[in-house]
This record gives structure tokens, sequence and C-alpha cells, in this order.
């Protein structure tokens, strides 16, 4: 039997089907609220309804059918029933489900469960970020006394963007107040939403060291150290971080400041310069933020002048990659400066490098820093060693500590070794006002690196004997070959004292190191100080050899015949500087004098005999020094764990009892950034001998250079930013990544073994996927209500229902979301195979030995794909952000209906008045298809979709949940327009009133502009046919798939998709009227046949 099925049966109050209305008029509509819903009235039929669509759709479609076209419901034999039961329980059934689907309120148990799971995943990974693995904040705020000189003639006649940003000099009161130029200019550039006052701490540390210290030194004013001219840009607190095109406006700007600061300097009104030196040809920049991604964008402009940038030092810059993807230009921009940097280090020749002469230093705030991963200020895809590096704040020495993105601006432990690294890079006496690249280089990985990294250089070779020491047998103590040196209470003996350590020839199998350890400080003046550490080599007896020819001689023969005389080096110029490690230390960066540590490889000590560690103190003190050579074999330990087993057990080692000072465990696998492991450490049993210190533990990587230190180690956690998602592969030149190296420093003198043991924080390592993953709740959200509506639109066109979000949420659920999730972990695993296999033969050297070895032969794009992993071990994130998704798309829908509720109320009780008598008589004026508006309805516009989205009723079921849907769409797309359209308005707001760049155009809004004002005038969409319903199919498909896998790093392309979407959706709209303007007219304004007209708010 066949039965045409009107779609005003869905008013039956009851959930049933009303059968006094069905007809065989074949043109017979239900006309509500100037809805048209004709083509809701096709004919069903039952057996193609259970032939075609799936148990759930069929029986979506049954509680539309007259109950005589509905199959009764299964039972089994066993079980029988009578008559009337069995019809009041297919009538309960048909009523709780149209109930369902109806009720945009209802929540089904499995929905209901996905949203509580995605709540409690949730509060437990803000729990785990919030409160495990924290790095403890060890920053000191500075103080200054600053004043700021605006340059007003910096005006529209040097750059177009005069109006808009501005330029300034610091100055230190009580230091200097003069405006006039006079040392060699440095140039502070702000980031997103920065100020130029942010300079005031590293200016003023610059000032006072300069008169505090630097002008008493007439040595480093002799080598060109001179005065800081602080310079720093008013951005108007751009938002840079979110808009390519202002990112390239700040560039050009900077550009033309830098060709005025150097003007300033030929200008004999503006400068107070020596005339007898050159004058500046280059400007430092030191940048914060996106300042540090602007000042490598200045090199890449057409108005750079050349060579008039040659060091760079950047703060908690995004380097790698761009912390949001929402704007086209901006990952465009990205793109640009990345590759042109790439390209100028593979060339063979430096002639042909634009980049040769110049250095970039990025500094990284760590964990703390929650604005922008750490992760993405590396420097591995982008400089060779030589050029760069990256360090974290934790590993500079006496820093000992992490900073987030704003302390990193006014942090002491900060601002002062990067001001003393300026002043030690200077030479006023070159045009550049700088030394050249490599002794650059040298200083700033002596005053940023720990100098126990593989790249660091020690200063032993480039150095002359400075100091002659006389010896003889009686006032020498050798120690013997192989034993430790242990001297305690230094200073006991009441009179200087040399302590002597033979080094071991070279060749032998077994290499080994010099270490020395003391709490004593170590001085490079050797009239300071009371311990001192020489390595020295006997003097020839020739004539011409005088006391005279060293700096400092130091006789300990007491004028005795038979003594000896030896030319040595001072090592404190390669004094490695380490946390104090106490009984009552608690932190790295507490207030104890550190520890003073140095590290010989063998190979250093090549041209000297022995090593002399000389006492100076005038009476016995409480200091203590160990110094030993010892097996690289011994010191250094393989941990050849995999990571499966590391992540299942842990591991655990042992510091056996007769272990040197220093002792290294290399674990290859622990080489995520998402990865936390907690660090467990035996007691140190010392017996009867006094505890010269307490366990220290240093745990490092060695690409960045990270490094960060726990005191008096009991337990510690362990977690470094490694291999982290999305992150380009380093340049092929450069060593991959070592895995964490976990490096302790225990006392040789307590003589009992420590256990150590590591396993893994599984509450902690969630915390981690914050920083690394937030963005994905700018995609994925997407992809789960692409699928939703996937479903719904399949379901109107099958059987007429247009169904609620929560039912059709249910029903993907149950169906097309787990297929969808189970297809993208595998394609993960591939994604992540696929470039573990790559960056394998990359640093292997398998693509082209012809190549110029800084030459890239990797794609540097290969992790931008889905969640950005190099690791399969990590499968597990797309299920997990998938449920987060799902969840996060459930809440939104109620908060949807929570909030379109309520403004409801708001609209009719404030914008709805009571209807006034009309002359029925008086003819309609005839209404274009495009009036002018008056502002009450333009306004009201933007609530037109909320209030009806809220008016739902038997009549307008279909439309309800139709516009209800296209709400929650557009509020999923919403995260990725917010950041250009902030850029936008803060233009509007400082009066920036030229043409907005940006992807976001009319084209790219119109389809929206259209989809919106059709869903005021209450039309619903029609039924497409079978050709036009696989369209639709395919298009939430695509958008389904493209936020899944390119959603994260190019989120400004679904922004397109949706506009297609919406575009698609318009073209339906016009497929159930005549395609030409009086059609579009239609529907906008919805006339309908009996020439009502649509009341217009």
């Amino acid at each position: 039997m066949r039965r045409k099925l009107s779609s005003a049966d869905e008013d039956n109050e009851g959930g049933l089907p009303d059968p006094s209305r069905f007809s065989n008029d074949e043109n017979q509509t239900f006309s509500s609220a100037k809805f048209d819903l004709t083509r809701n009235s096709d004919t069903l039929d039952r057996r193609k309804i259970e032939k075609a669509l799936s148990p759930a759709q069929a029986q979506l479609a049954f509680v539309a059918l007259p109950s005589s076209t509905k199959p009764q419901p299964f039972r089994r034999k066993s079980e029988p029933l009578t008559s009337q039961q069995a019809e009041d329980k297919m009538l309960d059934s048909r009523a709780t489900r149209w109930h369902r689907v109806r009720d945009p309120w209802s929540c089904s148990p499995l929905t209901l469960t996905a949203a509580l799971s995605a709540v409690l995943l949730m509060f437990i990974i803000l729990h785990s970020f919030t409160t495990r693995q924290l790095d403890s904040k060890g920053c000191d705020m500075y103080y200054t006394r600053s004043m700021f000189f605006n340059f007003a003639d910096f005006d529209t006649e040097h750059t177009r963007f005069a109006s808009k940003y501005s330029l300034h000099l610091y100055r230190e009161l009580g230091f200097d107040e003069d405006p006039k130029v006079k040392g060699v200019p440095v140039l502070f550039i702000p980031g997103n939403a920065g100020s130029y006052r942010q300079a005031r701490s590293l200016a003023s540390e610059t000032v006072q060291h300069y008169y505090n210290t630097v002008q008493q030194d007439k040595l480093a004013l002799k080598a060109g150290v001179t005065s800081i001219d602080f310079f720093s840009i008013d951005f108007n607190e751009d938002f840079t971080a979110f808009h390519g095109q202002t990112l390239l406006d700040q560039a050009e700007y900077l550009n033309d400041a830098v060709a005025y600061i150097l003007s300033l300097y030929h200008d004999p009104r503006r400068s107070q310069r020596d005339p007898g030196l050159p004058d500046p040809s280059s400007v430092i920049l030191i940048g914060h933020s996106m300042g540090g991604v602007a000042a490598r964008t200045m090199l890449t402009m057409p108005n750079y002048q050349s060579n008039s940038v040659n060091t760079i030092i950047t703060i908690s810059a995004p380097h790698a990659r761009s912390p949001v993807s929402v704007d086209a230009d901006l990952v465009r921009t990205y793109d640009q400066i990345n590759t042109y940097w790439r390209d100028a280090y593979s060339q063979k020749w430096a002639s042909d490098n634009p980049l040769w002469h110049v250095t970039l230093i990025s500094i990284a705030g760590g964990s703390l820093d929650i604005t922008v991963p750490s992760d993405y200020a590396s420097l591995s895809s982008l400089v060779p060693s030589t050029h760069g590096f990256t360090v974290f704040t934790s590993s500079i020495p006496g820093m000992w500590t992490g900073a987030d993105h704003i302390q990193t601006t006014w942090c002491v432990q900060l601002v002062r070794p990067i001001a003393r690294s300026i002043f030690e890079a200077l030479d006023v006496h070159r045009p550049s006002q700088t030394k050249p690249r490599a002794e650059r280089m040298r200083v700033f990985k002596r005053w940023y690196l720990t100098g126990m990294e593989a790249t660091a250089e020690k200063t032993l070779p480039y150095k002359e004997p400075t100091t002659l020491l006389t010896l003889e047998d009686q006032s020498v103590s050798i120690n013997p070959t192989g034993k430790r040196l242990v001297l305690r209470n230094v200073g006991r003996s009441e009179r200087p004292t040399a302590h002597v350590l033979l080094i071991p020839p070279q060749g032998i199998p077994n290499q080994k190191r010099f270490t020395f350890l003391s709490n004593l400080p170590l001085e490079d003046n050797a009239h300071a100080g009371h311990l001192d550490v020489l390595l020295c080599s006997v003097l020839p007896l020739q004539p011409g050899n005088s006391a005279a020819l060293f700096a400092l001689s130091i006789d300990l023969s007491e004028g005795r015949a038979g003594s000896t005389r030896f030319a040595c080096i001072n090592a404190a110029t390669d004094l490695i500087q380490l946390p104090a490690s106490y009984r009552t230390s608690a932190y790295p960066f507490d207030k104890e004098p550190p520890f003073s540590y140095l590290q010989y490889q063998l190979e250093d000590l090549g041209e000297h005999q022995l090593v002399a560690i000389v006492e100076k103190a005038p009476g016995p003190t409480n200091a203590w020094a160990i110094a030993e050579f010892s097996e690289n074999s011994e010191s250094n330990t393989l941990v050849s764990t995999g990571l499966q087993h590391l992540l299942a057990f842990g591991t655990r080692f042992k510091l056996p009892a007769d272990r040197p000072l220093v002792t290294t465990f290399e674990i290859p696998a622990l080489h995520s950034s998402l990865l936390a492991f907690e660090l467990r450490m035996g007691k140190q049993a010392c017996g009867g001998n006094a505890e010269l210190f307490t366990p220290l533990l240093r745990q490092y990587l060695s690409e960045p250079h990270e490094s960060r230190y726990s005191v008096n180690v009991k337990e510690a956690n362990v977690s470094l930013h490694g291999i982290a998602p999305f992150m380009p592969p380093s340049l092929r030149s450069q060593a991959t990544s070592n895995g964490v190296s976990l490096q302790f420093w225990t006392d040789p003198t307590c003589d009992s073994s420590i256990d150590v043991s590591l396993v893994l924080d599984v509450s902690g390592s969630i915390g981690k996927l914050v920083m690394r993953y937030r963005t994905v709740f700018a995609a994925f959200p997407l992809l789960v209500a692409a699928l939703v509506l996937r479903k719904q639109f399949k379901l109107y066109d099958d059987i007429g229902a247009f169904v609620t979000f929560s039912e059709s949420m249910d029903l993907c659920l149950r169906t097309s979301m787990p297929l969808c999730f189970l297809a993208l972990t595998f394609l993960s695993i591939l994604f992540a195979i696929s470039s573990a296999a790559t960056s394998t033969a990359a640093s292997t050297g398998q693509f082209s030995r012809s190549k110029n070895v800084t030459e890239s032969t990797v794609d540097y794009t290969k992790n931008d794909l889905l969640l950005g992993s190099q690791d399969p071990i990590f499968w597990f994130l797309v299920p997990m952000f998938g449920l987060l998704s799902a969840g996060v798309c459930i809440i939104i829908n109620y908060t949807a209906l929570g909030v379109v509720f309520l403004l409801q109320m708001a609209f009719r009780f404030l914008l709805f008045r009571p209807c006034q008598p009309r002359n029925d008589h008086a003819k309609k004026p005839s209404m274009p298809a495009f009036t002018s508006t008056s502002p009450r309805r333009r306004i009201i516009t933007a609530s037109v979709l909320l209030l009806l989205v809220s008016t739902g009723s038997g009549a307008n079921h279909n439309f309800y949940n139709y516009a209800h849907s296209i709400l929650l769409l557009m509020l999923c797309v919403l995260p990725i327009n917010i950041p250009v359209l902030v850029v936008w308005v803060h233009n509007l707001a400082v009066h920036w009133l030229t043409p907005f760049s940006s992807h976001h155009n009319v084209l790219s809004v119109m389809p929206f502009i259209l989809l919106v004002e059709t869903l005021t005038s209450g039309k619903m969409i029609p039924r497409a046919s079978t050709r036009l319903s696989h369209v639709t199919n395919v298009l939430f498909f695509v958008l389904a798939v493209y936020a899944a896998v390119y959603g994260i790093s190019y989120a400004y392309l679904l922004h397109h998709l949706v506009n297609l979407v919406a575009a698609w959706l318009m073209a339906l709209h016009f497929s159930g009227s005549d395609l030409s303007l009086s059609g579009l007219t239609r529907i906008l304004d919805c006339d309908d046949d009996g020439g009502h007209v649509k009341k217009r708010p």
C-alpha cells in the first residue's frame, strides 16, 4: 500500500501522524509562518525504506509514516505478547523516538556519556597542566627610572607608517638625560600587543652597567666597548600574531627606522660621538615574541639596507612556525621568511649568502611560557650552529629558572647576561660596531650556554701563559696517578700550597677527562681568590726567560735549590658555574654562591704536563675541592631501553660506590616533548665522612640547548622540549637529537651506591598536551559539526525529516564518527612512520651526496598534517581529541539552546510591539529586490537567526533544526575568524584607515550573508534530488576530512570551505524557485501566493 506523507503530519501532538491530514491532492502544501514545505510531501514506501536505509534511519522514517504503513515491532516466539500489549509497546517506542527527534533538548544516553567523558577528560588535562610538572618561578623584578624621547621628525617623509607607529630613545634618570646619540645603536622590537616600554629593564641595565663598570675599565674601553643608545618602537600594540600584512608593515617600518637611526650619527647636531670613530653602519636588534619574527622579516624586505643588521637576539619568539594559522597572509609570510633564511644558508660560497654576517640567538622561556610554545623558538630548521642557536633560560648560567612570556622582558637574571653579552660583542672601531661573526658567536655561547655542550669552545687554545709557577719537592704535593684529589677545609696549612695532578699521556686505550668541582670561586685575576687551577708546562731554561714576561709569579720554592719553573694558564676563563646543592637547598636559583666546575677532555690538555691546584687561603675555611682524571667509559652510560618498555616499566640504574665525580646517562628513547617522567634517587650515605655536597642533577638536550637543574635531589621531574608536534625537521647538517641525558654530580667520598629509578608520569604527561595541541579546538570541532550536518542532510533528503542536532550527534556517535576517527588513527600512524623514515634518511645523508652539507633536502612541511606527531606511539591522540571535540560540540549545542532561549525572551520583551491597525485597502507598495534598510533593522538582523531558531514548534520543526544547525556551524568556524576581526577593530581604534589586507573579502562572506538573509525569511531549504544530495554529502565530508588533516596547520582554509558549503546551500535554496532576480526576491522577502508579506522586524 502506498500513501502520500505531508510534512504537516509533524504537527501531531502525540508524536504519531494523523491519518485525517493526508490528501490525494498532488498540489497540497502546508504554509504556516511562511514555510513552504511542498517537497516534504513526497511519497514514502515502507519496503524501499527498509531496503535503502539503516535501521536507525528507518526508525526515523517510520515515526513519520501512518500506522498502517509501519511494520510491527520484532518479538521472539518465546515471548508472546497480546495484541494490545504489542500495540502499546510499539506506540511507546514511537512516541519516545519521535520526542527525541523533535525535541532539541533531548539527549540520548550515548550523547550524555560522550559529553560527560569529554568534560572529565578536559578536567584531567587542565588539572594536570596547572598542578603537575610545574617549574618554579625564580625571576626577580627589575626596577628603573626611565624616560623616553620621541622622534617627532621621523614623519611621513621617512616612512608611510608615521601616523601609526613611532620611534623612541631611552634615557635613564640620574645617569644620562641627553637626547643626543653617543654610543652604539640597539633597537628593541616589541611583540604581539606589546609596548615600547617593555625595553625599560634591558635598557636600564645597559646604562647602569656602562656607567658603573665599563667606564672604569680601561682595557674594555681600549678594546672598543662604549655606551649604548637604546631605541624602542611603539607599534600601538598591534596584533602581529594574527595578521600577516601587519607583520610585513612592521618589518617595512623597522627598516625605515634603522635608516633613520643611522642617519642620526651623521648629523653633528644630533650626535656626540668621537669624530675619530667610524659612523655606525648597522644596528643590533632585540626582539621580544613576534618582534623577533619581525626582525628576521626585515632582512627579506625590499627596503632593507644591506649589512644594516648583523646581530639579532630574540626572546620567546616563535621562529619555527606561526603560533596560529587563522590568516593566510601570516602563514604565507612565515613560509617566505623561513624559506629565505634556509636558502641563504644553503649557498656554497659565503659571497652568495646575504646572511653570512648575521648571528641569530633565540632565547626561550621554557614551560612557564604559556603564551607561545617554547618549542617554536627553535632555530634548528633555520640556522646552522655556526650562525646561531636556541637556548632556554634555565640553561643560562646564574639564572637556572624558567620565565613566562612577560617575565622575559624584566627578569633580572636574564637582562643582565643579555646586556653584558652585548657589551662584550661591541667593537666601536669597526663600522659594524661589533666584532666579527665568529667572535660574536664565541661571546654569546660563553654567556648563554652552560659550557658543557659539544659546541662550547674552550678558551684554553687561545690563551698564552700568564703565570710563572716555581715549585720544589718540599713545597708541592704530587697526587698519585689514578687517585682522586680531595681537599677539605681549604687553607688549613695557612700558607700557599700546590697540589699537582700529572696529566696522563694521550693515546691510551681508555680515553680520560679532567674534572674539578669546588664551592670556592675561581678568579681570572690570580691576585684574588683563595684557590687557583693552573694548567702548566715546564718552562725551558733558555736565555731571556724571565719572570718579567709573566703577569704573575707564584714562587713556592722559598729560595731552595733544585726548584722547577712552569709556565701556566689560569683555567678560570673556562669556569662553569653550577647551582649549589646542600641539604638546605631547595631551588637552583637560591641565593647560595654557586659551585665552580671545570671539565676538559684529554686532547684539550695536550700541550700541558700537569694540573696545579694552588691553595692561597690565609687560614682554614669550610671550603672544599675535588679533582680527578676519570675514564669516559665510566662516566658515560648509554641506556638502550626502548620507548615502549620505558613507558610501560620505566628504567632503573645504579651509581656504584666507586663512581667518578660526574656520571651521565644518555636515554635516546626519551626524546618527545609530550612525555613527562618522575625520577627518584636513593639516599647518599657517607658513613663517617662528612658530606661535601648533596646530589646535583642536570637534565639536558643537545638540540635545542636546554638544561634543567635539580638540587639536593631526592625526586625530580624530567620533562624537556625535545621533538614536538608540527615542528619542521632540522637542517641536514645538524646532528639529530640524542634524547634526554641525565648528568649527576655526587660526592665521591661517600663510599656507597645510589639507586636511581625513572618512571612515566601519566598525569603529568597529559598536561603537556595543552601547549602543543590547544589549536586543535579550532579544527576538530568543525570536523564533528560537519559529520553531524552531513547526517542531518542525508536523513532530510531521504525521509523528509530534518532531525535535531543532538539526535544526529547520537547517530554519528554510533556509526560515522568511530569509523572516521579509526581511519584518521591509521592515517596518523602512517604519517608518523613516514616522517621518521625521511628524518633518518636525512640525518644519514642518503639523499644527495653531491650537494652542499648545509643544503636542505627534506620537506619542512611534512609534519604539518593531522596532529603533527612524529612518533606512532601517540596514535591514541586522534580518538582522544575526537572525543573531546564531540563533547565540545555537544556543550556548544546546549549552550546555544540556552542562550537562544534567553535571547528569545529578551527579544520578544524588548523589540516586539503590539500590532498596529492598518488599512487593508491600502495598496501594497512594491518591494525591490534589495532595499535600503533602516539602522534599526540592521541592528535587529544580527539577532534574527537566533530568534528564528528559538521559535520551534510542530509546524516549523524542520526549519528550526536546520537553522539551529547552521548557527552551530558558524559558531564552530568563529574561532578562525575572530583573530583577524580583532586586528581590523584595532586598526579602526588607532585611526589607521588604509585598506585592510585579508583573505576575508566580500566574496568570502557573501554566501554567509545571503544564507543568513534567506534564513531570516523563514524559507526551508528544499529536499535535494539524489544527484544533488551526493554533492551535499561530499561537501560536508571534504570539510570534515580537511579539518582533521590540514585544519590545524592551515586553519584559514576552513573558512573558505565553510563558505563554499554556504554557497551550495544557497544554490539548493535557489533550486526550489526560479533562478532569477525575482526568485531571489521571493526567497529573501518570502511572498506567498496569497499576497501576504512576511512581517519585517
